[in-house]
Order: C-alpha cells, then sequence, then structure tokens
C-alpha cells in the first residue's frame, strides 16, 4: 500500500513537470514573434504582398533578389512560421506563388515571380507590405528610372560602344556613357539580354547590328537602336551562359561567360549557385534534414531506407547546394539527379545499383531488334565514314574493338555510286551514329594562297684596253680599225707593208657585245715608220626584275600544287647499251598543304621551286634552282616573307705589260682593266585568306 502511494505520489510530480513544461512552451511560443498569414493582391495596379505577423519588428527584414529563376527573398530573424504550409498559390499578375520556409528560430519569405523586378518594403501596423515595381512591359517605370529622371532632365548621346573577347571565351560589351549618373536597367527576356541606359540617345554612327559570332564567345549578335527617350541595347547569347554587370566612372561593362552544363549538378554555373540559407541543428535526424532543404528547393528528394542516423550542424548563410553536399559527405552518402528528383541513398548502394543497370543494358543489347537506317552524304565520301565507324583500336580481345562505334551486331555498307551509308544496329547505337554524321559530313572551308617570287638583279661592267703597233711601208694608205676612226697616212712601197704588234691588250667584250675603239697611225717620213695605236673601251649597266605570282586554291589541310615550266629532253644509256629520251623539269613550282585553326590564323606547310633553264654543256643544258621549304603561320589575309637569298658578285682586274705598265702616265698604254659589280636578290612573299562559302561558289 505505501508503495503504491509512493508510485502515486512521483506520477504526480512527473504529471505536474509536464504540465509545467506545457505551459513554459505555449508562454515562449506567445512571446515569440510568428508569421502568421501571406497574401498577394493588386492595388491601384500595383502588386503588393502582405506578410501578417503577431508583432511588429523594430527593423526592415533584410533581403536580395535573384534573377533566374525570378525571385525575391525576405529573411525574418526570430521569427517562426504559424501559417501551417509552406507554399501559398497566388498567380496574379507577375505573382505565381509565395514560400515561407523556417530554420531553426529564423524564417524566409521566398516571393516567386514570372520576371525579375524590384520592390520596395514598409511597415504598416504589424503587416509588412513588398510593393513590387512594374516589369520592362508595363507602363509604369522602374523606381529605378525614376530616380535616373530626376537625376538627368536632359538626353545626353551615348560617346561609343565596342566588343572585345574576355579571358576564358567570354564575350565584354562596354559601352562609353555621357556622363557617371546615366540609369542602367539590365534584364533578361527569354534567351536575350535587355539593357536600357534611360535619358540617352544614340548617334548614328553607333545606329547598327554587331554580328560577333566569329569571336568565339557566347555572344551571337548585338542590336542598339533608339527607343523613345532611351538607348535599347539586345544582346543575343548562344548556349549556356552567365551574365555579370559593372560600372567604372563612365564605362559600363556587360560580360557573358559560357557556362559548361553539367547534368549532374545542381545547380548550373563555376562553383556553388543555390540560394543562401542557414542551418543550426543538434542531432537532428538526417533524413528530416533533408526533407527541410527538399521543402527550399524545387527538387523532389526520394531517400533510401538504408540513410539513417543523425547529424548536428551550424551553417550561416551557405548555398543549399553546398549545404546538400556537405551533409552527404559527412554521412557518406551519395546522389544521384534525374530531372528535379534527388535519389539520396549509401554510395555502396548507388555503386551497385548503377552496375547492375549497366549489366542489365548490356544483355539487352544482345536482345533489343536490329534496325537499318540510310544516311545520305553530302560533303563527305560514304566509304570513309564507314571505315571510322568500324575502326578498331588494334590488339586482339575485347581490347580491339575498344574504338568501334558500333555494337558487336551492328554492321555498315557504303554505296559510292550515290554516297550513301546504311547502318543497321540497335536504335540507341543508330542515334550515335546520326551524331557523328552530322559533325563530320559539313563543308570544309576553302583557303586561298598566293605566292609572290620577286627576283632583282643590278649589273654594271667596265673594261678598257689598248692596241701598240708599227709597220713600215713606202706607199701611203688609209687605214681603218675596227669598229673605231684611224687618222692618218702610210706609204707602202712595191713589195708591201711590214707591220708589228708591241702591246696587244684590248678590252673585254661587255653583254655580248664588242668594245668600241679608236685608231690613231704616226708616220715619220725620214724613218719611213708607223706608229699604230689603238684604244678599246665598253661600259654596260643593266636593271631587271623578275616577279612570279602563282596563286591555288585548296581546302583545309589538303595539299595543293601548282606549277608551270619546260621540261628538257636528255639521253639515258641502259646496260644493254640501248638509249631512250627523259626529261627534267625547270618550272615554277608551289606545293602547299594548309591548315585553319580554331582563332583563325593558318598554318601553312610550303615547298617552293624557281627552277630556270641554265647554259648549254655537252651533256645537256643546265638547271639553275631556287628552292625553299618551311612551314608558317599566318593570320588570315597577312603577307609574311618566308625568304630570300641575296648574292652579290664584285671583281677588278688588271693586265699590264711588267715594267712598262708601272710607269707614271705613260703605263696605262701598257694595261688593260676591268670592273664588274652584280647583285642578285630573291624574296618569296605568301598571302593567305580563308575564302567565305559565297566567295567559293
Amino acid at each position: 500500500m505505501k508503495n503504491k502511494q509512493a508510485g502515486s505520489g512521483v506520477c504526480w510530480w512527473y504529471q505536474l513537470g509536464l504540465g509545467l513544461g506545457l505551459l513554459l512552451s505555449a508562454a515562449l511560443a506567445q512571446a515569440q514573434v510568428a508569421i502568421e498569414s501571406v497574401s498577394g493582391s493588386i492595388q491601384s495596379g500595383v502588386e503588393v504582398v502582405r506578410i501578417d505577423l503577431s508583432e511588429a519588428l523594430s527593423a526592415l527584414p533584410a533581403g536580395f533578389s535573384i534573377q533566374s529563376p525570378a525571385r525575391i527573398a525576405l529573411d525574418f530573424p526570430d521569427v517562426i512560421s504559424a501559417i501551417g504550409r509552406s507554399t501559398i498559390e497566388v498567380n496574379q499578375g507577375n505573382l505565381t506563388s509565395v514560400s515561407v520556409v523556417q530554420a531553426g528560430s529564423r524564417s524566409r519569405v521566398v516571393i516567386n515571380l514570372k520576371q525579375s523586378t524590384t520592390y520596395k518594403a514598409q511597415w504598416q501596423g504589424k503587416s509588412l507590405l513588398v510593393v513590387l515595381d512594374a516589369v520592362a512591359s508595363s507602363s509604369p517605370a522602374p523606381a529605378s528610372q525614376l530616380f535616373t529622371e530626376t537625376q538627368a532632365r536632359g538626353v545626353l548621346p551615348l560617346r561609343d560602344l565596342d566588343f572585345r573577347r574576355g579571358d576564358g571565351g567570354s564575350g565584354r560589351v562596354v559601352v562609353s556613357l555621357p556622363n557617371s549618373q546615366v540609369g542602367v536597367d539590365i534584364r533578361q527576356q527569354g534567351q536575350l539580354l535587355v539593357v536600357d541606359f534611360m535619358k540617352t540617345s544614340l548617334p548614328e554612327g553607333l545606329r547598327r547590328r554587331l554580328d560577333v559570332n566569329d569571336f568565339g564567345t557566347p555572344v551571337k549578335t548585338i542590336t542598339t537602336t533608339q527607343a523613345g527617350d532611351r538607348v535599347r541595347m539586345v544582346i543575343e547569347p548562344q548556349g549556356l551562359w552567365a551574365h555579370s554587370a559593372y560600372q567604372t566612372d563612365e564605362q559600363f561593362v556587360i560580360e557573358i561567360k559560357p557556362v559548361k552544363e553539367d547534368s549532374s549538378k545542381l545547380t548550373q554555373g563555376p562553383g556553388y549557385g543555390g540560394e543562401k540559407l542557414s542551418l543550426n541543428f543538434q542531432s537532428i535526424d538526417v533524413r528530416s534534414l533533408l526533407q527541410v532543404i527538399a521543402d527550399f528547393t524545387n527538387f523532389n528528394v526520394i531517400t533510401s531506407d538504408s540513410v539513417t542516423g543523425t547529424v548536428t550542424l551550424r551553417l550561416q548563410d551557405v548555398p543549399w547546394d553546398q549545404a546538400l553536399d556537405i551533409i552527404l559527405q559527412s554521412k557518406g552518402l551519395g546522389m544521384r539527379k534525374t530531372g528535379n528528383v534527388l535519389w539520396i541513398a549509401p554510395k555502396d548502394e548507388i555503386n551497385a545499383k548503377e552496375k547492375l543497370d549497366l549489366e542489365s543494358a548490356a544483355a539487352l543489347q544482345n536482345l533489343e531488334p536490329l534496325r537499318t537506317q540510310s544516311f545520305q552524304m553530302n560533303y563527305t565520301k560514304a566509304a570513309e565514314v564507314a571505315a571510322q565507324l568500324t575502326a578498331t583500336g588494334g590488339g586482339t580481345g575485347a581490347g580491339a574493338s575498344s574504338s568501334r562505334l558500333l555494337s558487336p551486331r551492328g554492321s555498315v555498307i557504303s554505296e559510292s555510286r550515290t554516297n550513301q551509308l546504311f547502318v543497321t544496329d540497335i536504335p540507341s547505337k543508330l542515334e550515335q551514329v546520326q551524331q557523328l554524321i552530322a559533325k563530320l559530313d559539313i563543308p570544309v572551308r576553302q583557303v586561298l594562297i598566293e605566292a609572290r617570287i620577286v627576283e632583282a638583279s643590278d649589273t654594271f661592267g667596265k673594261s678598257l684596253g689598248v692596241k701598240l703597233g708599227g709597220s713600215a711601208g713606202s706607199q701611203p694608205a688609209t687605214r681603218v680599225g675596227s669598229g673605231g676612226v684611224s687618222v692618218g697616212s702610210t706609204y707602202v712601197d712595191s713589195g708591201g707593208t711590214t707591220t708589228g704588234s708591241f702591246v696587244n691588250l684590248p678590252a673585254i667584250g661587255q653583254g655580248g657585245y664588242e668594245p668600241a675603239t679608236f685608231a690613231l697611225s704616226i708616220f715619220s717620213s725620214n724613218l719611213n715608220r708607223f706608229l699604230n695605236l689603238e684604244l678599246s673601251a665598253l661600259e654596260a649597266d643593266g636593271k631587271g626584275r623578275v616577279v612570279s605570282s602563282p596563286r591555288v586554291v585548296t581546302a583545309d589541310q589538303i595539299k595543293a600544287l601548282i606549277e608551270q615550266g619546260t621540261e628538257l629532253p636528255y639521253q639515258v644509256a641502259s646496260s644493254s647499251g640501248a638509249t631512250s629520251i627523259a626529261f627534267r623539269k625547270a618550272n615554277l613550282k608551289l606545293e602547299v598543304t594548309p591548315q585553319i585553326t580554331p582563332e583563325g590564323n593558318i598554318i601553312l606547310s610550303l615547298d617552293i621551286n624557281k627552277d630556270t633553264v641554265g647554259q648549254s654543256t655537252a651533256a645537256g643544258f643546265a638547271i639553275n634552282t631556287k628552292h625553299i621549304q618551311t612551314q608558317v603561320l599566318v593570320e588570315n589575309g597577312g603577307t609574311v616573307v618566308i625568304g630570300g637569298i641575296f648574292e652579290m658578285t664584285e671583281s677588278d682586274s688588271e693586265t699590264k705589260v711588267p715594267l712598262l705598265g708601272d710607269l707614271p702616265g705613260v703605263g696605262n698604254l701598257f694595261k688593260n682593266r676591268s670592273k664588274v659589280s652584280n647583285k642578285q636578290e630573291m624574296l618569296v612573299f605568301i598571302t593567305p585568306k580563308v575564302l567565305a562559302d559565297k566567295a567559293v561558289r
């Protein structure tokens, strides 16, 4: 009996403590501020979100905006949610819904919009009114535009507009503003990026559409027009991209960066890009924590039954995808993403399931029915594509088919007459073949290569000589020197005239011409003797230039050859003694293989010959050769000198009679002088140019 009384006493004290705890919890709940209701409405054409709280806060909640998806997030510290549901559907005007998420003692209200816009928040008693500015398509002007209009009343022209390629393949649009007070409104409309410069005008020189697709950035076109009292710029990117904008003094820069898509990532872009949240839990069940994150995001979470345990964490303003990654790593869990559904399970379980799926897919390929599909080749030969589809990596065993695109049951037939390809395989492999052909069967870009071979020569030659002799005779006669003039008279007797030559050093011919001569005879009547003097001189000066310009058009990475010249015959004797005629070429030849780089430059592998017929020999004509072989990198449309040969020959010779030729003055009658100076130079210029499709046609 006593034990029963003691037991009942303990039970009474337990009930009393439990009741006090409940009363204390209720008192604390009543003392803490709570969000009681959230609603959305349109008042006088303005969209308003009304958040009713149990008590008014001393300050406005901190908030931020997200452009894609369009959202406005407001954080209420030390405020709980008493609504009872996490999402309130509105679907009115620009509003779609409002989400309320509680994390510990902190609540976040997320306003989901159709298009991003700015907002104003103000207290009205215990209610917080969030007034949304009208979107760009609506008549009311945003608050930023109204602020700009009050700052600058006049319309000022933009000074300049430029596009540049940034680091990492990004595109940068640089706009020079008239002053630093110009308001700028930037927004995304579908796949376009629209930028409005308030209270500005566009000069005629800047009203144009820029096609910047060749810069290799996400930006395709930039169209700038005048729209009322503002300048509107429409940027058309392509692929996956992200943009940022900043202003420095009077320069406004819009940068569009490429984003590589990774289907396994929760949010696209570099690093973590989810909305930030704060979590503070002590020994919370992992499954419940994952459900909190699922309520905060647009993803559906499926948790495996083998996920168990608790976790204690404190995260402050961390992207939700990073928070999820931290939780999974701490518990040894893995994740697989399919659309907007996340499957979370231990890593071993995920690996085992994926292995089973791969084995099932491999077994299914052996049972899946085959299909035959034809592919029409337009620019590529069907036989070449067939060889690539059935190519093997060499070796034996399983490694021999490592590079084979078709399945073991697949086959391919090429038909050369119609240039078609017939592939028989399972549907998944046929789709891969179609994607490969779409990348291979494309027109090859054409390149025009023009070479200029310039040969310049400058020759100079000079020669001076003399002939000195004597004669005897009794009858006067007139003597005429070759090519010159003879002065004086001679006497020749009945027995004839006796002559003699003491010095015979005439001038040397230049350029295939004989030198000019001047002869003089001096007669002595007492001695009956004649003294004959003949001077010869020749000077030649010549300049010449030969320009050869072969040009050829060829496809990218295809060797091209063009040549012109003469083939010289010569006799060839065989071992049996018989002779035959063979030919040697003396040609101008250009052999080139171009390669277009991704940047638009051109790599040229060149082999150039400039051969001419030389002098005649006993065995036939000689061939004068000039040859250059090299590889160069040239910009599209640029010109480069790939090589040259400069040759100079100078000679100064003198022939004289010993002793007599050294006499001052008179010694010139016993000398022969000649001087030769020849200069020859060859330069090779190369100009490649990528032809557009219209130019090729």
